[in-house]
């Protein structure tokens, strides 16, 4: 009785909780072992800067509550991702990822994943980097985060459009490899990246910024492949997939128009498709969320 009980409790939890304390072991790990390029005042202004405008958006805009888990998540990847020699920038990216939650919307829902949208404009600007050599080669680290990914996106019900862009990913990368007579190391050695396994974990299944139906995950997951892949080989520019998903982001509202679906409630998360038929309900008051 007693486990069971533990086993309800566990999920019931916001599964932001666990997105949480997976970046935070990702990120302790990473200081402790890899000796990541990234000061603990980096780590603090960015953590306190993402707090702050989490809570001026809530006053500004007058929420209910000031509820940090969101801001948080988006700091720690931040934290992760972001390479910069200076800490004004670290607390600028922290500024554009929070208010862009609360700026750039439609009908109720934020367009871009935060993360993606602050990592885009600081590298796109010569502000910062991403270094991919920071996570070694180590395997069993890259089996870290797919655990602990996989954790968070099966809690948030998002593991199809995670496991759909990987299989997009690899599968169209050792084609190519195929077609041009490439020996199949070098998909490998592309694939070999915690920031590619991070962006599939925490970023592309973003609950929030992704397709409410599974059918438009799936879609999705494809076309952010495909627009990745372009950047990467047509343009020859490194991070694809960061790009392909701030350029896809926007088709999001398409796709809920034409594959209509649930809309995503941290507090009941589901894959979209109701389990019983929902009532239509009519508020005078509809409440306007910002996480």
């Amino acid at each position: 009785m007693g486990l069971d009980r533990l086993k309800r409790q566990l999920s019931s939890l916001d599964p932001r909780l666990y997105q949480i304390a997976s970046l935070s072991t990702l990120l302790l790990y990473g200081l402790g072992w890899l000796h990541f390029e990234v000061s603990p005042w980096q780590i603090a202004l960015t953590i306190g800067t993402a707090l702050l405008t989490q809570y001026a958006g809530t006053r500004f805009y007058d929420l209910p509550s000031f509820d940090p888990k969101s801001a948080l998540i988006s700091a720690l990847s931040l934290c992760l991702l972001l390479r910069t020699d200076h800490l004004e920038v670290a607390a600028l990216a922290a500024v554009i990822a929070i208010g862009s939650k609360f700026v750039i919307r439609w009908k109720g829902k934020h367009i871009f994943n935060p993360t993606n949208l602050a990592l885009v404009v600081m590298i796109g600007g010569g502000l910062g980097w991403i270094s991919p050599g920071q996570w070694g080669q180590v395997a069993w680290f890259g089996f870290l985060i797919a655990c602990l990914g996989s954790l968070v996106v099966t809690r948030a019900a998002r593991a199809d459009v995670t496991l759909a862009f990987l299989a997009f990913y690899v599968g169209l990368l050792i084609a190519r490899a195929l077609w041009l007579g490439d020996p199949l190391t070098i998909p490998l050695h592309q694939i070999e990246s915690g920031a590619l396994l991070i962006f599939a974990f925490f970023m592309i299944s973003d609950p929030k910024t992704t397709p409410d139906s599974r059918a438009g995950r799936i879609i999705y997951a494809l076309l952010v492949t495909l627009a990745a892949l372009y950047v990467q080989f047509g343009f020859f520019r490194p991070n694809g997939p960061l790009w392909g998903l701030i350029a896809c982001a926007p088709l999001v509202p398409l796709i809920d128009r034409l594959l209509p679906a649930v809309r995503y409630d941290w507090s009941r998360p589901t894959t979209g498709q109701p389990s019983v038929p929902v009532p239509l309900v009519l508020s005078l008051h509809p409440q306007r969320r910002f996480s």
